[in-house]
């Protein structure tokens, strides 16, 4: 493995083997449905709480992303994972079910993205043949401990957004899947595109001074920014190299302004408007009545385990920089006075 400034570039280049999303009752009725492999008839999905609920979630993902990998237990060489509560609750509790070593990872919304490139880096050095990542979010779990009880019923500001109530996992491999074609039952064969992760951009932690939690995509976005620069800049590539480049959940609002201070920085204003996009303005419907978009650790997860995997398996997408966003702070540090810190990590797949 090199390294050039932020960005780490895999010398082996592992292979994303296997991928799992799922999403809830609202997210079911949005825009990623057909991209889900699954979704929440019941967002209580048969527990008792929302937070046992969020951990099944999570551990649903994960046990199906190896079911589909044809690996065993036995053959996982850790688990990354990661949410949005305290001690991160829903991955510990999973992990404490599966009986597998276990890393908890932890930023915030921007989760997604660090378990899979901290996951790269175990498989590419060698340490394991097998890795599987992944992160969740529930709207109700993350509304009782950042904002306010369901009960209470307040009210949300145009700039806020919704959480996610959606969980994503991936298995990455030291070797590739031995299966790259398939034959439906009308007899018609369609090739599967085998998905390295090329190198990965590891983000700073960038603060803008945003003091008001209900502005999470303009405390996150200046962090998007910094990341998607440096990662062309390392890497000596232009926006245009990929198909699609994706942001974790800067929202309507969080993504105007990436797109501004993208095209003030000298990006193609067009070519932007064809290749970025974010997944929380693409989870939901405009009637769904969530504001500003979605947020959350499930956003990007579900949106890269299920979108993003399925299109380059299918070889609609060859080249793709994934970047999942987060804001860094605590439940009581709003209080407090202090400003809401962003970070971004990015990640190159590309198809063999």
């Amino acid at each position: 493995m090199g390294k050039r400034k932020q960005t780490l570039v895999f010398q082996n280049k592992p292979y994303i083997l296997s991928a799992y999303s799922l999403g809830g009752e609202k997210e079911g009725a949005g825009p990623m449905r057909e991209w889900f492999d699954d979704c929440l008839r019941d967002d209580t999905y048969n527990e008792s709480t929302w937070e046992k609920s969020e951990s099944k979630m999570l551990k649903t993902a994960r046990l199906d992303a190896m079911r589909r990998s044809g690996k065993s237990k036995e053959e996982i060489g850790a688990i990354l994972s990661g949410d949005l509560l305290n001690q991160l609750m829903s991955s510990s509790f999973m992990a404490r079910d599966m009986h597998i070593p276990f890393l908890g990872m932890y930023g915030a919304c921007s989760t997604m993205t660090e378990s899979l490139m901290l996951g790269s880096v175990l498989v590419d050095g060698g340490y394991s043949d097998n890795i599987v990542i992944g992160a969740s979010s529930h709207y109700c779990t993350a509304e009782r401990q950042f904002r306010m009880p369901l009960e209470h019923g307040n009210q949300r500001p145009p700039s806020a957004q919704w959480t996610a109530t959606a969980a994503g996992a991936m298995l990455i491999a030291s070797e590739g899947n031995e299966e790259t074609s398939e034959t439906d039952g009308c007899g018609n064969v369609r090739e599967w595109k085998k998905i390295r992760v090329d190198c990965g951009t590891i983000g700073k932690v960038i603060d803008a001074g945003i003091k008001d939690a209900n502005q999470m995509g303009s405390a996150m976005a200046p962090a998007a920014v910094d990341t998607i620069l440096n990662h062309l800049q390392d890497t000596g590539r232009s926006i245009d190299y990929y198909d699609i480049i994706l942001s974790g959940d800067l929202g309507f609002i969080g993504k105007d302004i990436t797109v501004d201070l993208l095209t003030d920085a000298g990006l193609d204003a067009n070519a932007l408007s064809e290749i970025y996009d974010d997944c929380g303005t693409m989870i939901y419907e405009p009637q769904q009545d969530v504001h500003s978009g979605g947020s959350g650790c499930g956003c990007s997860a579900s949106t890269f385990a299920g979108f993003v995997y399925k299109k380059m398996r299918r070889g609609e997408i060859n080249r793709a920089l994934i970047m999942s966003t987060g804001a860094l702070l605590s439940t009581i540090s709003p209080f407090q006075g202090e400003s809401i810190p962003g970070i971004a990590h990015a990640i190159s797949l590309e198809t063999e």
